[in-house]
């Protein structure tokens, strides 16, 4: 049923999608890295969750959160489908629908593998720098997708990504020191 969806058109909505959800990201990082909007300090927020369950667990209080649950469901749906959307438009292709799957979940368990062996190194790396990381290379693929999409022929074929991820970067380094520059403007 797929083999019969134009690549193209997964392309360019895998594309549109990630850049959306890319430019979200690096707008928001941008701001923080400026100063406009504040910082997240998890550490603080981790503590207060953690006292707030201890306080629960002694006095006995236990209930179902559904709003926690909403959310974490939202979060987890939102990383599947841009997976799916990914495996689907790459896979599509000349019927790789399964060898794609595949690759998807050997992935999948690489990631969760780096993740446990990495976990405590990078709570050392400050989160809104994650987040500008991130908001860069969604953004970059995203980019990239949506010209293939649009049957765009990239110079370089797919190493266009990093020079996409290299521009995005400056661009957003770029936009952190104008913000920051008209916040401090703004404040005399």
């Amino acid at each position: 049923m797929l083999g019969h969806v134009p690549l193209q058109a997964f392309q360019l909505a895998v594309g549109v999608l990630l850049l959306l959800f890319g430019m979200h990201w690096l707008r928001k990082a941008i701001l923080r890295s400026a100063g406009i909007v504040a910082l997240h300090d998890e550490e603080s927020v981790f503590a207060k969750e953690t006292a707030y369950l201890q306080l629960q667990a002694r006095t006995g209080e236990t209930r179902l959160d559904w709003l926690a649950g909403l959310a974490t469901f939202k979060a987890v749906m939102l990383e599947g489908l841009e997976v799916v959307f990914i495996v689907i438009a790459v896979g599509s292709q000349r019927g790789l629908l399964l060898p794609a799957s595949i690759g998807a979940l050997a992935a999948c368990l690489l990631v969760l593998a780096v993740g446990v062996s990495m976990h405590r190194p990078l709570t050392r790396v400050p989160e809104n720098t994650l987040k500008f990381v991130v908001g860069v290379m969604l953004s970059a693929f995203g980019i990239y997708w949506t010209g293939e999409g649009l049957g765009v022929s990239w110079p370089g074929h797919d190493l266009a990504i990093f020079g996409f991820a290299a521009l995005l970067l400056l661009v957003g380094l770029a936009g952190v020191s104008l913000a920051r520059r008209n916040r401090l403007e703004m404040a005399r």
